[in-house]
C-alpha cells in the first residue's frame, strides 16, 4: 500500500526562522521586552498585544544563540503564529538532529529496545508550553514573554541545566485573540475588563477553539497539530489556562477519574507524576492555594482539546487553570478551601492579588516541568518509545478494550452464576468486597469474547460512500494529527469481501493507535 496525502496544504516543514542568530548571546545585549512592547508585561493595568510581542521576539531572535523563532503557520486573520524554540546554543545548532530523535522514538517503528535506549541517551527532552488559547485568559501569554526573556538572559545553574537538557517550545496558541483582547483592554484599563470584549476572540469559533484538536477545522489548530504530531514530537505538553477554582490560585493535575480507556496507561501515570512535581515546587517555595483532583472537574477523557488530544498520541499532558488579571483582584474566603487535605495541602489566605503574582506561579510551574524533563530526560524519551511500541504491539495481535459496558456485562453474567453458587463457596477468600468476585472463567468468555476483539484496521471502501467529501475530510483530520492513512493501489480481498482499488485503510498497529480507536469507535 502507498501513503495518501489528501490535504495538499499540509506542509511537512516549518517556516524558516524569523531571524538567524547572528551573534552569540554572550556578545550582545538581549533587549528587555518592556522597551519594545510599551510597558512591563505583568504590571497591573497593562497587556502587551501580539504585534508588540512579535516585534520583540523578532528582535531578540537576532540577539541570541539560545533561541530560534519559527512560524508554525498563519492564523485565521493572516498573522504568523510564532513558536519560540529555546535551548542551549549547541542544541539550537543541532535542532534537526534532536527533532529526528524525538520523531523516531515517538513513532517507535522498526526499532529495538536497545536502539531506543541509545537514542534516549543521546536525545534532548522536548517540552511544549502553549499560552493564550482562550484569549481572555490573559495570564499565560504575558508569562511567555517573561520566561522567554529569563531563559535567554539568566545564567544560574538551574537555568543552564534546563537549557542543556531540554528543547523548549513556547507556542502562542491564539495570536489573533491576544491582539484583540489586549487592544480592547488597553483602550481604558481602569474601566474596561478583559472579559467584556464584544467580538469573538477567534475569528470563527471563539472560546471553542479548545474543542477543535480532533477535527483541525481552524488554521491555528492545524498549525499546532502539525507542529506537535508531525514535526517536533514533544514528550510533554503544557496547556496553560485560567481561571482557578474560587478561593484558590491554581488547579494542577493529577486529574479526576475516569481516564479514557483507549489511552496508553503509562501516559496517565506520568502525567500524574509531573503534576505532583509541580505541586511540590510550589509548596517548597511557600506558594499555596493550589488544588488537584477533587478541587475541579477536569479529566483526561476528551480528545478535542490541545492538551487532551496529546494523550491519544502518548504525550504527557498538563493543564493548569490559574487566577489573575491586569486589573487587581481579591482571593475570596471559601471555607472548604481553608481546610488542608490531600488535594490542597497548603491553603492560601484571602488577600488582594496582583497580575505579577499569577505570572510568578506560572513561571515556577514551567520550571517544574522543565526540571522533571531535565532530571529524567532519558526516562522521558525512552518511555515515549515504550508507549508507541506497546500500541503497535496491541494493534498487531488479538486485543480487547475493557469499557464500562463490558464491565456491566461481566457483572450481569456473574450475577446469573451467583444464584447457583453453593453457600459458603467464597468463605476462604480474604479481603474486602469478596461478594464482588465472579468466576474467573468469565474473564475469557466475557471480557475476551472473540467476537469483541479490538480492530486491527479500519477499511473505508472506495465505492458506496454516501458522502465522499466528508469521508475525505475525516481522513484528513486523522492525518493532520499524524495518523498514518493508506490507500490500496489495487483491488484486494479481506474477510470474504472484495475492496476496490482506492479504498482507504487505517491500521491500528501504529503508535497513535489510541487516537485511531477514539475517532472510529462509538
Amino acid at each position: 500500500m502507498r501513503h495518501l496525502l489528501l490535504a495538499t496544504t499540509m506542509l511537512a516543514a516549518l517556516a524558516a526562522p524569523a531571524h538567524a542568530a547572528d551573534a552569540p548571546a554572550t556578545a550582545r545585549i538581549i533587549t528587555a521586552p518592556e522597551t519594545v512592547v510599551g510597558g512591563r508585561p505583568g504590571a497591573d493595568y497593562f497587556l502587551a498585544d501580539y504585534t508588540a510581542i512579535s516585534k520583540w521576539l523578532n528582535l531578540v531572535a537576532g540577539q541570541t544563540d539560545r533561541m530560534k523563532l519559527v512560524s508554525i503557520g498563519k492564523t485565521a486573520e493572516g498573522r504568523d503564529q510564532y513558536m519560540a524554540v529555546v535551548s542551549a546554543p549547541d542544541n539550537i545548532a543541532r535542532l534537526n538532529h534532536y527533532r529526528d530523535i524525538a520523531k523516531r522514538l515517538a513513532l517507535a517503528k522498526d526499532m529495538t529496545d536497545d536502539q531506543a535506549k541509545a537514542l534516549a541517551a543521546e536525545g534532548k527532552a522536548v517540552v511544549w508550553m502553549d499560552a493564550g488559547l482562550h484569549a481572555t485568559e490573559v495570564v499565560n501569554a504575558q508569562t511567555h514573554v517573561q520566561i522567554i526573556h529569563e531563559m535567554l538572559t539568566r545564567n544560574d545553574p538551574e537555568t543552564l541545566r534546563l537549557l542543556g537538557d531540554d528543547i523548549m517550545l513556547f507556542v502562542f496558541a491564539n495570536p489573533d485573540g491576544l491582539e484583540l483582547v489586549a487592544d480592547w483592554y488597553m483602550r481604558d484599563p481602569k474601566k474596561v475588563t478583559t472579559e467584556s470584549i464584544p467580538v469573538l476572540y477567534q475569528k470563527y469559533i471563539g472560546h471553542d477553539n479548545n474543542r477543535d484538536s480532533f477535527a483541525s477545522n481552524q488554521p491555528e489548530t492545524t498549525n499546532m497539530n502539525r507542529a506537535g504530531y508531525r514535526d517536533w514530537f514533544p514528550q510533554i505538553l503544557y496547556n496553560q489556562h485560567q481561571t482557578g477554582p474560587i478561593g484558590t490560585v491554581v488547579f494542577i493535575p493529577p486529574f479526576r477519574d475516569p481516564y479514557n480507556f483507549n489511552n496508553e496507561p503509562l501516559v496517565i501515570n506520568q502525567t500524574d507524576v509531573v503534576g505532583e512535581m509541580m505541586h511540590a515546587r510550589l509548596v517548597a517555595q511557600g506558594k499555596g492555594g493550589w488544588v488537584m483532583r477533587s478541587g475541579a472537574p477536569y479529566s483526561t477523557w476528551f480528545n478535542g482539546g490541545v492538551r487532551t488530544v496529546g494523550y491519544f498520541h502518548n504525550v504527557i499532558g498538563i493543564l493548569t487553570e490559574i487566577i489573575g488579571n491586569p486589573t487587581p483582584m481579591e482571593i475570596p474566603l471559601v471555607p472548604a478551601n481553608q481546610l488542608a487535605r490531600q488535594d490542597e495541602v497548603l491553603p492560601i489566605a484571602p488577600q488582594p492579588w496582583h497580575f505579577q503574582q499569577s505570572i510568578d506561579y506560572v513561571k515556577e510551574m514551567n520550571r517544574a516541568i522543565l526540571d522533571y524533563a531535565s532530571r529524567y530526560r532519558e526516562t522521558v524519551l525512552y518511555n515515549r518509545y515504550v508507549m508507541g511500541r506497546n500500541q503497535i504491539a496491541k494493534g498487531s495481535r488479538d486485543e480487547w478494550i475493557v469499557t464500562p459496558k463490558r464491565i456491566d456485562a461481566l457483572k450481569a453474567e456473574g450475577a446469573k452464576l451467583a444464584k447457583a453458587r453453593p453457600p459458603g463457596a467464597l468463605d476462604d477468600l480474604v479481603g474486602y468486597n469478596s461478594r464482588d468476585v465472579v468466576p474467573t472463567a468469565l474473564y475469557a468468555s466475557v471480557l475476551h469474547d472473540p467476537a469483541l476483539r479490538a480492530p486491527r484496521a479500519y477499511i473505508i471502501p472506495a465505492d458506496g460512500q454516501a458522502d465522499m467529501p466528508t469521508t475525505v475530510k475525516f481522513l484528513n483530520s486523522l492525518m493532520k494529527t499524524g495518523v498514518e492513512v493508506q490507500r490500496a493501489p489495487t483491488d484486494f480481498d479481506f474477510g470474504g469481501k472484495t475492496y476496490k482499488a482506492g479504498s482507504f485503510v487505517v491500521r491500528t498497529d501504529q503508535a497513535y493507535r489510541p487516537h485511531v480507536l477514539d475517532m472510529f469507535e462509538p
